[in-house]
């Protein structure tokens, strides 16, 4: 059987789990009651970003026979697997800015790279230090205020920026300016500099993460380990695998929505392949740490990415696009109320995951979060039948434009004038337009195809309902006339 076609099957089977249905969303308390009974005890939660990793270089999702992910897959092997999974605003800062508080990036104050987290909002950091947790974080932050001589990286950062993460902080604000693969520099809670060389980022990062969890804690912590791998070294406009282990991944399998655009992914691939094996490596590392301090069994353990990276084939750099390469991200949960293998195909958004995790530990979401909680979804068949299958999707920098993603559509707007320096557009033209079950690798736009105005139609409709619970004004929407 041809890879393409078990791509497909494989897709349709997901596809079909994951119906969309017309019934309203489960309010959050009916989806807490229908979830798993709340720990006895409060759980630790350690969140693992590492940023720009595609989704189908896991090899526990079953598209990519090159990748080596054996830590990543026993993760999903004992835990949950949510393959359908993407992000809301597929650049850095913005990603993560959603992701801390369940708010739209254009809500945040992050809409594009470079900005300031809102200090008003409430963060998953905050709430869970109100509840008696601790709030941790080793790596890349990217959420304070860039200063553009220091290539958007501000230096130190300021405690009253950092979202709540005011126990450990041991990190730079883009790590990518501040470190390189074997050098560079992060700072501590007191802003004093710990630097590092002729040793590889990675395992940098994932030993100050051992450090921490090998020390006795008095209370429950939040552990964010945001690594900069597999994402490009921005001054060398590349990523960088550990040193020999790019050679092993020459010829490697290149992925189907890559193999049909030019870009950089005919040079950059056994790199980030590399840079894949290295975060598998640090996850098993803590997964180890984790067992050996008999915390294994009293720990939410989340692995993710903040986006995906199309290698230059869609727009002029790696992601900033509406395509599943960069929209899709991997995200497995192992530890309380996420035991046992299970793959759940419903579409959740980073928007969701901090609620998820707070429902988890058996604490209220703030009722100011747009996200809900895919808690119940691990355990309830009413939740999933009700599930509401849709995702916004925000995209800034590269050009501003909305995208609505169900299981079966992409359906994505932009503003053709060019224009990136606003947060939003008063006028949106259709511009991208893919069906996931016949064209999962979206290979053809049928944005303007007659026979499918219908369905472009309702999509549109749908998009100005998700906008409006975005709090932004309802555009207009100019219909496509011509083929892409």
């Amino acid at each position: 059987m041809s890879e393409n076609i078990q791509s497909r099957r494989s897709f349709f089977k997901g596809t079909m789990a994951a119906a969309v249905t017309a019934a309203v969303p489960a309010t959050a308390e009916a989806q807490r009651k229908a979830a798993s009974p709340a720990p006895a005890q409060k759980p630790n939660i350690i969140i693992y970003l590492a940023d720009q990793f595609r989704a189908d270089f896991v090899g526990a999702n079953g598209r990519n026979n090159s990748t080596r992910t054996p830590n990543i897959d026993a993760m999903a092997a004992r835990g949950k697997n949510f393959t359908h999974a993407v992000t809301n605003q597929p650049v850095c800062a913005p990603a993560r800015s959603v992701l801390l508080t369940s708010r739209y990036a254009t809500e945040t104050g992050v809409w594009h790279n470079g900005l300031e987290l809102d200090k008003s909002l409430p963060t998953l950091a905050t709430e869970l230090r109100k509840s008696g947790y601790t709030a941790n974080l080793i790596g890349k932050w990217h959420l304070a205020l860039g200063n553009p001589k220091l290539g958007g990286d501000p230096g130190p950062v300021k405690a009253e920026d950092r979202g709540g993460f005011l126990d450990l902080w041991e990190g730079a604000n883009a790590l990518e300016h501040t470190t390189h693969p074997y050098e560079g520099t992060i700072w501590d809670r007191d802003n004093k500099p710990i630097t590092f060389k002729d040793q590889y980022r990675v395992d940098f990062l994932t030993d100050r993460a051992e450090r921490f969890l090998r020390q006795k804690q008095e209370k429950p912590f939040l552990l964010f380990i945001s690594q900069l791998e597999p994402h490009q070294q921005n001054d060398l406009h590349r990523p960088i695998a550990p040193k020999g282990a790019a050679a092993r991944f020459v010829n490697s399998t290149a992925p189907e929505d890559l193999r049909a655009h030019p870009g950089t992914w005919q040079d950059q691939l056994p790199d980030y392949y590399g840079c894949i094996e290295a975060i598998d490596s640090s996850v098993g590392r803590i997964r180890r740490i984790l067992e050996e301090e008999r915390l294994a069994d009293d720990t939410i353990f989340v692995f993710f990415s903040d986006h995906g990276c199309h290698f230059m084939t869609r727009n002029q750099e790696y992601k900033r696009s509406v395509h599943n390469s960069s929209t899709r991200v991997p995200m497995i949960i192992d530890g309380p109320g996420f035991q046992g293998n299970q793959q759940i195909p419903e579409l959740v958004g980073l928007i969701d995951l901090a609620p998820t995790l707070l429902d988890a530990a058996g604490l209220t979401p703030p009722s100011t979060w747009k996200g809900r909680s895919f808690f119940p979804l691990v355990s309830s068949y009413e939740a999933r039948q009700n599930w509401h299958n849709q995702q916004l999707i925000q995209i800034s920098e590269s050009m501003t434009g909305r995208a609505i993603k169900t299981p079966d559509w992409t359906y994505c707007v932009a503003d053709l004038s060019g224009d990136t320096k606003e947060s939003a557009a008063k006028t949106y033209h259709e511009y991208q337009f893919y069906d996931q079950r016949a064209d999962p690798h979206e290979l053809i736009n049928l944005a303007g195809r007659k026979e499918y105005r219908e369905k472009a139609d309702e999509l549109q409709a749908q998009l100005k309902k998700l906008l409006a619970a975005a709090g932004e004004p309802e555009p207009e929407i100019v219909p496509a006339k011509l083929y892409p």
